[in-house]
């Protein structure tokens, strides 16, 4: 797992908000796949970053939130994102991707239950539909109602 897979949403999202806004205020590549710098925080408070990209849970902050800790903060992913902004750009490309992928799936699922529902609709009699219609309004008339108390 890599640096933006460890991290909670929360931390991703304020890290993206962090390196979009150019807290990162030094930073420098110290040999492969690692990089320290100075982050700027809330309230103007400097923390000191280092970044291990092969190894994240590797990586530290001196903020409170990783301070001895294992965790990723958004102090770390500023600066990651600032030493390689493609990182960020790959990983939105690939959520694009991903989402497009549910969609694809999710329509895919409809078309087949929609077609389930008709082979079951064309074994039944006219009265058993019109009593299973009966019934479906009545659910959906249950479930407005309660929608609105």
């Amino acid at each position: 797992m890599g640096l933006i897979e460890l991290a909670s949403s929360n931390s991703f999202w304020r890290g993206v908000d962090y390196y979009k806004s150019g807290k990162v205020i030094v930073w420098r590549k110290n040999e492969k796949d690692t990089y320290s710098g100075t982050v700027k925080g809330s309230y103007g408070k400097r923390y000191d970053v280092f970044v291990d990209v092969e190894h994240p849970r590797k990586s530290k902050c001196s903020c409170p939130f990783a301070a001895d800790k294992r965790v990723i903060c958004k102090h770390m992913l500023a600066l990651y994102f600032t030493a390689e902004p493609k990182a960020l750009e790959d990983y939105f490309d690939e959520m694009e991707e991903y989402e497009c992928q549910l969609e694809e799936e999710e329509e895919r699922q409809s078309i087949e239950h929609k077609q389930e529902l008709l082979k079951k609709a064309k074994l039944m009699s006219k009265s058993d539909l019109i009593e299973e219609l009966v019934q479906a309004w009545l659910k959906i008339e249950e479930y407005e109602t309660k929608r609105f108390y």
